[in-house]
Protein backbone atom coordinates (compact mmCIF):
# COMPACT_ATOMS: atom_id res chain seq x y z
CA UNK A 1 0.00 0.00 0.00
CA UNK A 2 1.27 3.44 -0.92
CA UNK A 3 0.59 6.33 1.43
CA UNK A 4 0.48 9.95 0.25
CA UNK A 5 1.42 12.95 2.39
CA UNK A 6 0.92 16.62 1.50
CA UNK A 7 3.67 18.56 3.30
CA UNK A 8 1.58 21.71 3.67
CA UNK A 9 -1.23 19.97 5.57
CA UNK A 10 -1.43 20.02 9.36
CA UNK A 11 -0.01 16.89 10.97
CA UNK A 12 1.55 15.72 7.64
CA UNK A 13 5.08 15.47 9.04
CA UNK A 14 3.82 13.81 12.22
CA UNK A 15 1.80 11.29 10.19
CA UNK A 16 4.70 10.63 7.81
CA UNK A 17 7.11 10.09 10.69
CA UNK A 18 4.71 7.72 12.46
CA UNK A 19 4.04 5.73 9.28
CA UNK A 20 7.75 5.45 8.53
CA UNK A 21 8.43 4.42 12.12
CA UNK A 22 5.80 1.67 11.81
CA UNK A 23 7.50 0.37 8.66
CA UNK A 24 10.92 0.49 10.32
CA UNK A 25 9.57 -1.45 13.31
CA UNK A 26 7.86 -3.99 11.06
CA UNK A 27 10.90 -4.59 8.85
CA UNK A 28 13.66 -4.13 11.40
CA UNK A 29 12.63 -6.00 14.53
CA UNK A 30 16.07 -7.64 14.66
CA UNK A 31 18.01 -4.32 14.48
CA UNK A 32 19.54 -4.74 11.05
CA UNK A 33 21.78 -2.06 9.63
CA UNK A 34 19.85 0.72 7.94
CA UNK A 35 21.01 1.86 4.52
CA UNK A 36 19.60 4.96 2.83
CA UNK A 37 19.96 5.16 -0.95
CA UNK A 38 19.17 8.67 -2.17
CA UNK A 39 18.82 8.38 -5.93
CA UNK A 40 19.08 11.14 -8.51
CA UNK A 41 21.32 13.49 -10.39
CA UNK A 42 22.47 16.95 -9.38
CA UNK A 43 22.24 18.00 -13.05
CA UNK A 44 18.45 18.23 -13.38
CA UNK A 45 16.33 20.22 -10.95
CA UNK A 46 13.56 17.64 -10.79
CA UNK A 47 15.96 14.76 -10.32
CA UNK A 48 18.03 16.27 -7.50
CA UNK A 49 15.57 15.46 -4.71
CA UNK A 50 17.41 12.30 -3.65
CA UNK A 51 20.89 13.87 -3.51
CA UNK A 52 19.55 16.89 -1.59
CA UNK A 53 17.90 14.60 0.98
CA UNK A 54 21.19 12.68 1.21
CA UNK A 55 23.13 15.90 1.69
CA UNK A 56 20.81 17.04 4.49
CA UNK A 57 21.03 13.66 6.25
CA UNK A 58 24.83 13.48 5.88
CA UNK A 59 25.12 16.34 8.38
CA UNK A 60 23.52 14.15 11.08
CA UNK A 61 25.64 11.17 10.10
CA UNK A 62 28.87 13.08 10.80
CA UNK A 63 28.06 13.86 14.43
CA UNK A 64 30.06 11.83 16.99
CA UNK A 65 28.29 8.68 18.21
CA UNK A 66 25.33 9.38 15.92
CA UNK A 67 26.05 7.04 13.00
CA UNK A 68 22.87 4.99 13.04
CA UNK A 69 22.67 4.54 9.26
CA UNK A 70 24.73 4.16 6.10
CA UNK A 71 24.12 6.73 3.38
CA UNK A 72 24.60 6.54 -0.36
CA UNK A 73 23.75 9.48 -2.60
CA UNK A 74 24.58 13.11 -1.83
CA UNK A 75 25.17 16.19 -3.95
CA UNK A 76 28.89 15.47 -3.77
CA UNK A 77 28.55 11.77 -4.62
CA UNK A 78 25.17 11.19 -6.28
CA UNK A 79 23.72 7.76 -7.02
CA UNK A 80 22.27 8.02 -10.52
CA UNK A 81 21.52 5.98 -13.65
CA UNK A 82 25.20 5.48 -14.50
CA UNK A 83 26.30 4.12 -11.11
CA UNK A 84 23.09 2.71 -9.60
CA UNK A 85 23.82 -0.88 -10.60
CA UNK A 86 27.31 -0.86 -9.05
CA UNK A 87 25.99 0.91 -5.93
CA UNK A 88 23.27 -1.72 -5.46
CA UNK A 89 25.85 -4.49 -5.91
CA UNK A 90 28.16 -2.80 -3.38
CA UNK A 91 25.33 -2.52 -0.83
CA UNK A 92 24.42 -6.20 -1.29
CA UNK A 93 28.07 -7.17 -0.73
CA UNK A 94 28.91 -4.92 2.22
CA UNK A 95 25.48 -4.67 3.87
CA UNK A 96 23.89 -8.02 2.93
CA UNK A 97 21.26 -8.08 5.68
CA UNK A 98 20.56 -4.35 5.80
CA UNK A 99 17.16 -2.70 5.69
CA UNK A 100 17.35 -0.49 2.60
CA UNK A 101 15.30 2.69 2.29
CA UNK A 102 15.27 4.14 -1.24
CA UNK A 103 14.51 7.83 -1.81
CA UNK A 104 13.89 9.32 -5.25
CA UNK A 105 11.96 11.95 -7.16
CA UNK A 106 8.99 10.83 -9.21
CA UNK A 107 6.46 12.11 -11.70
CA UNK A 108 2.71 11.78 -11.14
CA UNK A 109 -0.77 13.09 -11.82
CA UNK A 110 -1.63 16.74 -11.26
CA UNK A 111 -3.35 16.14 -7.88
CA UNK A 112 -0.27 14.38 -6.51
CA UNK A 113 2.42 16.88 -7.56
CA UNK A 114 3.99 18.15 -4.34
CA UNK A 115 3.13 14.98 -2.38
CA UNK A 116 5.41 12.51 -0.65
CA UNK A 117 4.78 8.79 -1.08
CA UNK A 118 5.80 6.08 1.35
CA UNK A 119 5.49 2.36 0.79
CA UNK A 120 6.85 -1.13 1.22
CA UNK A 121 8.89 -2.83 -1.45
CA UNK A 122 11.46 -1.85 -4.00
CA UNK A 123 11.60 1.43 -5.86
CA UNK A 124 11.97 1.33 -9.65
CA UNK A 125 14.09 4.40 -10.43
CA UNK A 126 13.86 5.97 -13.86
CA UNK A 127 10.52 4.45 -14.76
CA UNK A 128 8.96 7.90 -15.26
CA UNK A 129 11.54 8.73 -17.92
CA UNK A 130 11.55 5.29 -19.59
CA UNK A 131 14.86 4.09 -18.13
CA UNK A 132 15.37 0.44 -17.26
CA UNK A 133 17.30 0.54 -13.98
CA UNK A 134 17.63 -2.00 -11.15
CA UNK A 135 15.01 -1.80 -8.42
CA UNK A 136 16.23 -0.99 -4.93
CA UNK A 137 14.92 -0.93 -1.37
CA UNK A 138 12.71 -2.62 1.17
CA UNK A 139 10.93 0.68 1.86
CA UNK A 140 10.59 3.53 -0.61
CA UNK A 141 9.99 7.25 -0.30
CA UNK A 142 9.35 9.48 -3.29
CA UNK A 143 8.63 13.14 -3.79
CA UNK A 144 6.35 13.82 -6.75
CA UNK A 145 8.03 16.79 -8.39
CA UNK A 146 6.15 17.15 -11.68
CA UNK A 147 3.57 15.66 -14.05
CA UNK A 148 4.16 12.34 -15.74
CA UNK A 149 3.66 11.93 -19.44
CA UNK A 150 5.34 12.71 -22.72
CA UNK A 151 8.71 14.41 -22.33
CA UNK A 152 9.46 13.17 -18.82
CA UNK A 153 13.14 14.10 -19.05
CA UNK A 154 12.24 17.65 -20.09
CA UNK A 155 9.77 17.88 -17.19
CA UNK A 156 12.60 17.03 -14.79
CA UNK A 157 14.68 19.84 -16.30
CA UNK A 158 11.91 22.41 -15.80
CA UNK A 159 10.83 21.50 -12.27
CA UNK A 160 10.78 24.33 -9.74
CA UNK A 161 13.69 24.07 -7.30
CA UNK A 162 11.52 25.54 -4.53
CA UNK A 163 9.19 22.52 -4.68
CA UNK A 164 12.14 20.11 -4.64
CA UNK A 165 13.61 21.86 -1.58
CA UNK A 166 10.28 21.76 0.30
CA UNK A 167 9.93 18.03 -0.37
CA UNK A 168 13.59 17.39 0.55
CA UNK A 169 13.19 19.27 3.86
CA UNK A 170 10.06 17.28 4.72
CA UNK A 171 11.61 13.90 3.86
CA UNK A 172 14.95 14.53 5.58
CA UNK A 173 13.33 15.79 8.79
CA UNK A 174 10.94 12.82 8.86
CA UNK A 175 13.73 10.29 8.30
CA UNK A 176 15.97 11.95 10.88
CA UNK A 177 13.22 11.91 13.51
CA UNK A 178 12.55 8.22 12.89
CA UNK A 179 16.20 7.24 13.02
CA UNK A 180 16.71 9.32 16.15
CA UNK A 181 13.73 7.65 17.84
CA UNK A 182 15.06 4.23 16.82
CA UNK A 183 18.46 5.11 18.24
CA UNK A 184 17.01 6.35 21.55
CA UNK A 185 14.67 3.38 22.06
CA UNK A 186 17.37 0.84 23.11
CA UNK A 187 18.83 3.35 25.60
CA UNK A 188 15.39 3.98 27.10
CA UNK A 189 14.74 0.24 27.40
CA UNK A 190 18.08 -0.25 29.19
CA UNK A 191 17.22 2.56 31.61
CA UNK A 192 13.90 0.99 32.67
Amino acid sequence: MIQYFKPDENQALYNFTNSLQELLTKHNSDNREIVLVCIGSDRATGDCLGPIVGQKLSIHQKRPNKKSFHLYGTLEKPVHAKNLETTVAFIKSFHPDALVIAIDASLGVMDHVGCITLGEGALCPGIGVDKNLPSVGDIFITGIVNLSGFGGQMLLQTTHLNLVMQLADFISVGIYRCLRQSQLRPALQRAE
